[in-house]
């Protein structure tokens, strides 16, 4: 495995020109929306706000034809293979993970936070990570030891030295609706944004009064704005690895904080990508204040269920108490 830590450049530069590929067949298709020529959306499992088009097929695609002629023996996960019913296997092997466009619905609309999203684990630890929005001209790309970049010149975050980190109420949050529109989950979800947002009060000890919430429709570019140091926060219950896995290398390499995004103060372990809840926070100078603003957004996070089959060698459920979790390395 040495081999292949010894290639995580090579395999930066690969993804860096394959996101970049990816994003040209987006931001064309784009544009043939916008001409009245845009490809079929279609949904997923009769859900209304979980969309995927003709696009997301087509780039996923392309990039698992590229991956498995330049790397034949490397593993891959992407969100369109999974839906299509191939179960996800996490190994040592070094796997590729990738969501071919992150805010399919952004896409639909024209809306222009779109991001392809390819990520790499060696040794199942997150290694690579590229996230390109080509209709903003934005890439984000960071390996392991090697710090985090926008287009490859500007490292991140953009604030130098970052900003102090000193309580939640000066904080400016970014968090998302989701695809799960079911009434508990949704109405959880307004009740942690009330409180975010909330002045503090006896009644509500722990409301954060924080400047602000902010969403993009992406987790990608969420956590790309984390690493940029312009979201202070960022909490999502909901999304998968694919949406996640390279933004999180982004993240860290960019010096900041990823945990799992529940409401367990005794968990501040990196984060397992497969958990489906995820909190960030941003650079800060020095980690005690990282975690001191986790621990208080976890005073207002709720308990979410977010449900999943088992992804053998990453992620395992117990089945008599879903809210007990094993996560696998």
């Amino acid at each position: 495995m040495l081999v292949e830590e010894a290639r995580v450049q090579e395999y930066l530069d690969f993804a860096i020109d394959l996101a970049k590929e990816a994003g040209a067949i987006i931001k064309t298709a784009v544009e043939s929306r916008m001409a009245g020529t845009g490809s079929n959306i279609e949904l997923k499992k009769e859900n209304p706000t979980d969309l995927v088009t003709e696009t997301d097929k087509a780039v996923e695609q392309h990039i698992k034809e590229r991956l498995s002629k330049t790397y034949p023996k490397h593993k891959f996960i992407g969100e369109e293979t999974f839906a299509s019913g191939t179960q996800s296997e996490f190994t040592h092997e070094p796997t590729w993970i990738v969501d071919p466009i992150d805010g399919t619905t952004n896409f639909i609309h024209g809306y222009p936070f779109v991001a392809v999203s390819i990520g790499l684990t060696i040794n199942r630890i997150p290694t690579v990570g590229v996230v390109f929005n080509p209709l903003l001209n934005e890439l984000y790309s960071a390996a392991k030891g090697k710090g985090a970049y926008l287009n490859s010149t500007q490292r991140l975050p953009l604030f130098n030295p970052p900003q102090p980190l000193d309580n939640l109420s000066g904080c400016l949050i970014a968090t998302e609706a989701g695809s799960d529109r079911s009434k508990p989950v949704i109405d959880a979800k307004i009740a942690a944004i009330h409180d975010m947002l909330q002045k503090k009060s006896d009644a509500k000890p722990f409301a954060a009064e924080a400047h602000s919430v902010r969403t993009t429709g992406s987790a990608a570019l969420n956590l790309c704005n984390v690493a940029k140091g312009i979201i202070d926060v960022y909490w999502e219950v909901g999304c998968w690895e694919w949406d996640v896995a390279a933004a999180i290398v982004i993240v860290t390499e960019s010096g900041g904080l990823v945990v799992e995004g529940d409401n367990d103060k005794t968990n501040y372990e990196p984060v397992n990508i497969f958990c489906r809840k995820y909190l960030a926070i941003r650079a800060a100078q020095d980690e005690e204040s990282q975690v001191k603003i986790a621990s208080q957004m976890k005073d207002l996070i709720p308990t979410i269920d977010a449900p999943r089959d088992p992804v053998p060698g990453g992620f395992e459920r117990k089945e008599h108490n879903s809210d007990s979790q094993s996560f696998l390395y």
